[in-house]
């Protein structure tokens, strides 16, 4: 059996320029994603996320490459213990619009691996949504959406 691996995609009615910029910029992350970001996601830059409902929680991102308004890889421990690679794609498409990929990989496919895929694909796809919901309609889908989480 094959490592397992992480696949998503969404299309969003935004210029690939501008989903860029959103994902890159911690000031436009906070609007749907992280609570703080500590940098812009640059190449070679290591940059550090928050999240509102856990707010003790820092996420480490090491950025490895960037290719403006196309591209973002970068690594993080995606899996206790485990450095991940993600990989977003930007496909610029008719009428200003913008296919995002994202790609985490990979894991064994054990019992650990398949916990992991489960989490991380709800993760990536709730990302998207977000990312959409924000930049078409200036709306913060993921703001109380996890209040339950801190218990």
């Amino acid at each position: 059996m094959e490592d397992l691996r992480i696949k998503t995609a969404l299309q969003i009615a935004k210029p690939g320029k501008i989903v860029f910029e959103a994902i890159v910029n911690p000031e436009k992350m906070s609007h749907y994603f992280i609570s703080e970001g500590s940098d812009r996601m640059e190449e070679g830059k290591t940059v550090n996320w928050k999240f509102p409902e856990f707010p003790d929680m820092n996420i480490e991102v090491k950025v490895l490459e960037t290719k403006k308004s196309e591209m973002i890889l970068f690594e993080w421990e995606g899996s206790k213990d485990k450095i991940l690679k993600v990989e977003i794609k930007l496909e610029e498409r008719p009428g200003n619009q913008t296919l995002v990929r994202i790609t985490e990989s990979k894991m064994p496919p054990t019992e650990e691996g398949i916990i992991w895929l489960k989490r991380n694909t709800e993760g990536w796809a709730n990302f998207l949504a977000c990312l959409k919901a924000y930049l078409e309609y200036d709306i913060n889908l993921r703001k109380g959406a996890f209040e339950f989480m801190k218990s």
